[in-house]
């Protein structure tokens, strides 16, 4: 969808009006009427009896001070590269690397060691993309490490940096796919959050909880002037009730049960934004009540729109015609990896990673007739007990990347697609041999071959070049194998666990051995528990076991109910009263690995992050006599609280997975550790990220507190300059010997003690 960069940018009132069904014409919110869709745009009709819903305001370009690409003065041996993007050429890369302590932008030649630091500033980068045109990379920070993250755009030789979405604090954007000719990034945006608000509540601890570093808790200013581009700030949409529009009508407000808002901040919408300023946002999706938007692709004529949305569990991709609005496609999509598909090069096919009436996510084949409607849909690769992890395109379509995760490990392919319509099936398959177990990112060339991002058991995050003959070559600024961990610890890896649930279901995990146990004799272990829940546990290097095992103590990780990668059934088996059945999972791991010799079952230790947080307070307080300690980080206490506090996008996502605030308030109840607080008996460490918006830092404040109360030992460890996930290399350190610290003391005592 080009922009026209010759054309001024016109004012909705010098247009002609649009007229609604009954010749009428359609008004905007503030009584205007509205002028004809831009160019390739999408506006939200009227719903039958109410008002046009107010859209997130259109993000305005802001340049910044070119004053953060220096490289930074120190650099760290044991670093990690991931998130690859190539410019068209395959001859640079743009990635993430932490080799100064923090996620920032990267870039280097595909052949050399050399590479530099596109953005130095202290906001962690979460993802990357270099246009098609060459001209702009793009990527996702988050300015103190909160959710609330913003959109950049910075030129390849670190100059022009400018936020394209997310700028006003308070507001929050996400990155969306480029057009095929690079005038225009797909930027999703956000309301933003109500000015000065704090977590408060009955937990909110004082100042005597622990933190890392002295400064007051403050949200990252970027530094120097800003410059609107373009002629200043999009116009605020007005304030008042509205009712959800079609495409994906919004329910209830998840806090409330009531209908949402569109001027209260829950509202999602995805815009096409040119860097340069020149061209005025290009509005293609709006959602009141919205819980994920993301548009992955924008086919080359620039007609149609692949969009990504929904909750989690219930995912779906949309087909947009950009010229009316219309929606002409809809199929379920599997959770995960959010770049869903892409169009063919003619744009009458759509690829798609899909699990729509399956167990497992396959590629899928959907033609598409000239309105954008399927014609049909069908399997094109699958594996049986598999599920296609990562799917990726070149431009031209002639060829697609598959990852398949083969219970944690992947397995790479590459696959011929049909160039037209009437083309046959998919083919020929080439399968390289990866160094390393897990693929996390591929990024294609147009030319052939690809970037991948690897991970593996025994070596950091890396960036491997695999060219036309599918041999993988590491990348010149990727961390060598040699320099995963200190010399003399060398990096353990895991063996594959198999256990059954008390009610018959299988559960997998991997189990780490520290290495100086005699293999005959338990040793204590903390079983680790995930994120998500539908994360799962994949055998990659992890510095906070690394260090558990330095300090003798063994992990096994396991997926119970709910993780990904053993099919959908397995996903949804924690839904609703299941959760107490996870809950009795983690008790079962536990039990599996004492019975198998390999486990003291008088020093088991339990801990987790985000859910696995939740998990590890939970697992305290259903079984306190099974574990001795337990180290809960970033999880949740009280659903009530939780809802409560969250974004509202995030609500809407857990509200699909956990339950109704309103409606399932009572099963809430009864899932909260908080409800059984008085069950504690065993210590207890919390770790909480300060600006942690997802899971407010009240949940473990009020957790601590409930313990103190019952005098129960319990500490809570505050990291300055985090959210939801610990991203700077200081503070990384400070929570896993903290944690070690922690399960050292009270697991490696004698049990007398």
């Amino acid at each position: 969808m080009p922009l026209d960069r010759t054309k001024p940018t016109a004012h909705p009132a010098d247009h002609a009006r649009r007229d609604g069904p009954d010749g009428k014409a359609l008004l905007q919110p503030d009584g205007v009427p509205y002028g004809p869709l831009p160019s390739g745009g999408v506006a939200q009709a009227p719903p039958s009896g109410g008002p046009v819903p107010a859209p997130a305001p259109a993000p305005a370009p802001v340049q910044v001070l070119d004053d953060h690409h220096a490289d930074p003065p120190t650099l760290l041996t044991a670093h990690g590269c991931w998130y690859p993007s190539a410019d068209p050429t395959g001859e640079h890369v743009a990635f993430i690397c932490d080799r100064a302590g923090v996620p920032q932008l990267w870039s280097g030649p595909a052949g050399s060691a050399e590479a530099h630091v596109l953005d130095a500033s202290p906001d962690p980068v979460t993802e990357v993309s270099w246009s098609p045109d060459g001209r702009w990379i793009a990527y996702t920070s988050a300015p103190g490490g909160s959710e609330h993250s913003r959109v950049l755009a910075v030129r390849p030789d670190g100059t022009g940096r400018r936020v394209l979405g997310g700028a006003e604090q308070g507001a929050s954007a996400h990155l969306g796919c480029w057009t095929r000719d690079g005038a225009a990034l797909a930027v999703t945006v956000a309301q933003p959050s109500a000015a000065g608000s704090e977590h408060s509540g009955s937990g909110h601890l004082p100042q005597d909880a622990a933190g890392a570093g002295g400064r007051e808790p403050a949200w990252t200013e970027r530094g120097g002037p800003a410059t609107l581009l373009g002629g200043g700030v999009a116009p605020r949409p007005a304030r008042g009730k509205s009712t959800p529009t079609s495409p994906g009508a919004a329910g209830p407000d998840p806090s409330t049960g009531r209908p949402p808002d569109a001027g209260s901040g829950t509202g999602l919408a995805a815009y096409l934004v040119d860097p340069d300023g020149t061209s005025a946002p290009v509005l293609l999706f709006s959602e009141p009540g919205a819980a994920s938007l993301r548009v992955c692709d924008v086919s080359a004529e620039g007609r149609f729109a692949l969009v990504r949305r929904g909750p989690r569990g219930h995912r779906e991709a949309l087909v947009l015609d950009t010229s009316s609005g219309r929606t002409a496609f809809s199929l379920r999509v599997a959770d995960g990896d959010p770049w869903i598909g892409r169009f063919s090069a003619d744009g009458r096919t759509l690829w798609l990673r899909s699990d729509s009436g399956r167990e497992f996510a396959a590629l899928m084949r959907v033609r598409l007739d000239e309105d954008g409607a399927a014609r049909d849909v069908s399997v094109t690769a699958e594996r049986e007990g598999s599920a296609l992890d990562l799917l990726a395109l070149p431009d031209h379509g002639r060829w697609a990347l598959l990852a398949w995760n083969v219970h944690g490990a992947s397995e790479l392919e590459s696959v011929g697609l049909p160039t037209t319509d009437a083309d046959g099936d998919i083919g020929p398959h080439h399968r390289p041999d990866l160094p390393h177990e897990v693929v996390t990112r591929m990024a294609p060339v147009g030319r052939g071959g690809l970037f991948a991002a690897l991970s593996g058991s025994r070596r950091r995050p890396g960036i491997w070049e695999l060219d036309g003959g599918f041999a993988p070559v590491r990348a010149g600024w990727s961390a060598r194998d040699e320099d995963a961990a200190p010399p003399g610890r060398p990096p353990v890896r895991p063996v594959p666990l198999r256990c059954h649930a008390r009610d018959g279901l299988m559960l997998g995990g991997w189990y780490y051995r520290a290495p100086d146990h005699d293999p005959g004799r338990p040793a204590p272990c903390v079983i680790h528990l995930h994120g998500g829940p539908e994360e799962q546990e994949r055998p990659v290097f992890s510095p906070l076991y690394h260090e558990l095992l330095g300090r003798g103590l063994d992990v096994f990780a396991p997926d119970v109910r709910g993780s990904s990668g053993w099919g959908r059934s397995f996903v949804d088996a924690d839904l609703g009263t299941g959760r107490f059945a996870a809950i009795d999972d983690v008790a079962d791991c536990a039990a599996h690995v004492v019975s198998l010799g390999y486990a003291d079952p008088l020093r088991l230790g339990v801990m987790g992050r985000s859910y696995g947080g939740y998990l590890t307070m939970a697992s305290l307080v259903w079984h306190p006599e099974l574990f001795r300690t337990g180290v809960a980080v970033c999880g949740m206490s009280d659903f009530a609280t939780f809802f409560a506090g969250t974004e509202p996008w995030i609500a809407q996502s857990a509200a699909a997975k956990y339950g109704h605030p309103e409606h399932d308030r009572e099963l809430l109840r009864a899932l909260s550790p908080m409800s059984r607080v008085d069950q504690l008996r065993a210590s207890v460490l919390a770790i909480h990220g300060e600006h942690d918006t997802n899971v407010p830092p009240t949940e473990s404040e009020q957790f601590v507190r409930g313990a103190r109360d019952r005098g129960v030992p319990a500490e809570l460890l505050t990291l300055r300059d985090e959210g939801h996930d610990f991203l700077r290399a200081d503070n990384r350190r400070t929570y896993r010997r903290a944690a070690a610290d922690w399960l050292e003391r009270h697991l490696n005592a004698s049990p007398a003690s």
